[in-house]
């Protein structure tokens, strides 16, 4: 790094994230003064130029790529429209032990004078809380799944390369040409299409006018500057900001000045959280670094540079505050925006390239945690890329993690797209598939597998309230095969996907109709051509996708019943049932028999593998397919976040050896400790899911840091990976730490403050989960051989 990265990196880690007004009380003035004056599409982007044109702006001591969300980096706007944070709650986020956000007199005289009582029965989720049925309540209340929409709008979705080769007045061309050919009157849509448009035609002059905002502000810098060099620097910011996004860029700095006004457009628009991302950097800045280098205009320091001072400002945004489940099932200050390196070209060519070195570089270099990073590794695909990309790996800060680029195009094409749209995506947030500038992709919630178990056992009740939450599909005495047990669970499953789905499409109809996104619609095919909102179903393609929690716990536990129950006979199903209850209070040494002599998922066991693939296929066939409002598919992904946690939270102990409370099985990884014979085995037993058949699949690995040390080591983890997505799997993640290390750091946190390690789909400072994701992370097999 040079000094000047140096100190914006160190000011960026020391900066306290904290909660903004601004914008909450911004927002709130506009609506007062002009809400019902306007189409819902319109009023929203006069909102978001109001928004544009009245937030503070910000140009900090020598910064190369200009502008915040907040007024400040680490300053955090709150979106009253969709949530309206409480007094309680604010005092929660800056009270709370882990990932606080500092809330001041100001910002609660704010919310309590003013925000609070416009919005608190206006917003988003009152509306959707109330539209609800109560079957729905019931279900999340007990913790069968989550909902993302709660606290948060649709944004999950990453831009292509089309900002690099159009302006923002390419797009209003094309919004005019568009509104030019409306047809009203054969078209009975014709007026909403009209709306629309005019809306992201709002947007675009939004966004150019804060760019303009920057430009002035720099020039005033420059005419007061009395550093030459600074005032150089300045000045080219100025017109950078004067000609991009307005224009195309013409060099590597106008482009990553581009780029990032077009993210903070999007993450100002609406609260995107999880997450807006860059799609395939590499490939993207890839023509303006060579031209720039290959004319003389560019040297590879300055591009280098530039890239550090790109990094650091994703860092300045921690992800905006989550209370309640929202706030248990992704407890994390990371925003999910991830960048895509490598990869394929749309010939189907390997697509790394020397700016693909260079950002692994800075990514080592730098070890910020945000942005997320991976790579997208094909069979085309260089064992130097690759081997380059280990070598970051084995550092243990959990990042990049790796994906099977092929299985994504394929993936994607089971899906119905074309094969030049997939090879053009990759994969966002955590691990989820899409094709990047052309779809709605949509994470819908978590949802609690090993639930499903515990109300088939209990005949619908639950047993930590003694609620009939699910059908009932009998008794445990009644249960005379395990094909009995498994149809029970089947049942349950397909009850609570019906009312998961079905609230799923009421939360989808409120957003299209009360929270359109213009300017993210500009930026995604086909939303200006059709006259339709990314949120209506504007985009190319609109997945929906249900995220699968606990495969290994639930895997575990219906092959101890099979084992133990139907096949040993060593306990009856009502015996097993009572211990289950009772957290095996009685019972120690039934405990450790399920724990200790049950095949389980990990270890390349048939037995248990098969009812890990039954598990998948139930799951699959009950949401794969259908229909949501907007013209696309429910997908299912697997994948938890840190929502193993608090679905263990509400689950009681289960057949496998867990206690009640304990985490579930994380991603697609075994239960934690249950993997006894080696990588080899875990990837094995996870190559026999169907991962083209899921828009995402995560696998955690733990390793000693002695096991990759040297050349030696980095040639047998690339060879696991690579014989891994010879399987088909999909992506794999690495923690490379020992178990002391992270015990003497849950101990002594002042010590290890800088300790990171990988989470689920993206990496976290340790000292800044919580105590039960920390055991379980500790809790995780630590390989020391391959």
């Amino acid at each position: 790094m040079t000094g000047r990265t140096e100190r914006l990196r160190q000011e960026s880690l020391d900066a306290e994230p904290a909660i903004s007004e601004e914008r909450a009380l911004l927002l709130t003035e506009f609506y007062r003064e002009n809400e019902g004056r306007w189409s819902v599409p319109v009023l929203r982007a006069k909102s978001f130029y109001y928004l544009c044109e009245k937030k503070t702006i910000y140009l900090g001591e020598g910064e190369l790529v200009v502008g915040e969300r907040g007024p400040a980096p680490k300053l955090v706007p709150t979106y009253p429209e969709l949530t309206c944070h409480s007094l309680e709650d604010l005092r929660i986020l800056n009270s709370r032990q882990k990932t606080s956000y500092r809330v001041d007199d100001a910002c609660l005289k704010a919310y309590g004078e003013t925000v609070i009582p416009y919005w608190s029965t206006r917003s988003l989720r009152d509306k959707i809380f109330q539209e609800l049925p109560e079957e729905w309540h019931q279900a999340y209340q007990s913790g069968i799944f989550t909902e993302f929409m709660e606290q948060r709008a649709p944004g999950h979705t990453v831009l292509d390369d089309k900002i690099y080769r159009k302006g923002l007045l390419d797009f209003k061309k094309e919004i005019a040409d568009a509104i030019r050919a409306l047809d009203f009157g054969t078209d009975p849509d014709a007026w909403a299409r009209r709306e629309e448009l005019k809306s992201m035609d709002i947007s675009c002059d939004a966004v150019i006018l804060f760019a303009e905002r920057h430009a002035k502000l720099a020039e005033s810098m420059a005419a007061a500057c009395s550093d030459a060099v600074r005032k150089q620097e300045l000045l080219k910011i100025a017109a950078n900001c004067r000609w991009v996004p307005a224009h195309a860029p013409t060099d590597l700095w106008e482009a990553l000045q581009s780029y990032w006004f077009c993210h903070l457009a999007v993450i100002t628009e609406l609260n995107g959280w999880d997450a807006f991302s860059p799609g395939h950097l590499d490939q993207h800045l890839y023509p303006f670094y060579s031209d720039g280098i290959a004319n003389g205009t560019l040297k590879k320091e300055e591009a280098r540079e530039l890239l550090e001072c790109f990094f650091v400002k994703f860092n300045n945004h921690p992800s905006p505050p989550k209370v309640g489940v929202t706030a248990a099932e992704s407890g994390t200050y990371t925003d999910f925006a991830n960048i895509n390196l490598g990869g394929l070209l749309p010939d189907g060519s390997d697509g790394s390239n020397e700016v693909s070195h260079l950002l692994l570089d800075i990514i080592d270099e730098m070890h910020l945690l945000q942005p997320s990073s991976n790579i997208q590794l094909s069979r085309k695909s260089p064992d130097r890329f690759l081997k380059h990309t280990l070598r970051v790996v084995r550092k243990g800060y959990g990042f990049p993690s790796i994906f099977n680029a092929d299985s994504v195009v394929e993936e994607q094409l089971r899906q119905g797209k074309t094969l030049a749209d997939a090879r053009a995506g990759g994969c966002s947030g955590c691990v989820e598939v899409g094709a990047f500038g052309k779809e709605a992709y949509i994470l819908t919630g978590y949802f609690n597998l090993v639930k499903m178990l515990e109300l088939a056992l209990h005949d619908g009740v639950d047993p930590a309230t003694g609620a009939q939450l699910g059908p009932q599909t009998g008794k445990a005495a009644d249960f005379t095969s395990f094909d009995d047990v498994f149809a029970a669970f089947s049942a349950q499953l397909a009850h609570f996907i019906d009312i998961k789905i079905r609230g799923n499409r009421l939360i989808e109809m409120i957003y299209a109709r009360l929270m359109p996104a213009p300017f993210l619609s500009v930026l995604t095919d086909d939303c200006i051509s059709r006259g339709v909102d990314y949120n209506a179903g504007g985009a190319r393609y609109n997945n929906s996708f249900i995220q699968g929690v606990g495969i290994g716990s639930i895997t575990d536990s219906l092959s101890a019943i099979k084992e133990h129950v139907f096949e040993a006979k060593s306990v009856s199903l009502p015996e097993l049932v009572a211990q289950l209850d009772a957290d095996f209070a009685s019972s120690e040494p039934l405990r450790q028999r399920l724990w200790n002599r049950t095949r389980k998922y990990g270890n390349d066991d048939d037995f248990a593998d098969d009812l890990m693939r039954r598990v998948f296929d139930a799951f699959f066939q009950m949401v794969d397919g259908r229909p949501n409002t907007k013209g696309g598919m429910y997908r299912i992904e697997m994948l938890p976040t840190t929502c193993h946690v608090y679905f263990g939270s509400v689950t009681g102990a289960t057949p496998d050896g867990r206690r009640r409370g304990a985490p579930l099985s994380e991603g697609i990884s075994p239960v934690q400790g249950a993997d006894r014979n080696g990588p080899t085995a875990v990837i094995r037993s996870a190559g026999k899911m169907d991962h083209i058949r899921s828009g995402g699949t995560l696998l955690n690995l733990k390793f000693s840091p002695t096991l990759l040390s040297g050349e030696g080591g980095i040639d047998g983890l690339a060879a696991l990976v690579r014989s891994y997505f010879r399987m088909d799997g999909h992506h794999v993640q690495f923690n490379v730490v020992d178990v002391e290390t992270l015990k003497r750091a849950q101990a002594d946190p002042g010590e290890y403050r800088d300790l990171i390690v990988r989470v689920a789909g993206y990496s976290d400072y340790f000292c800044d989960l919580s105590e039960a994701l920390q055991n379980e992370i500790i809790a995780r097999t630590e390989h020391a051989s391959l």
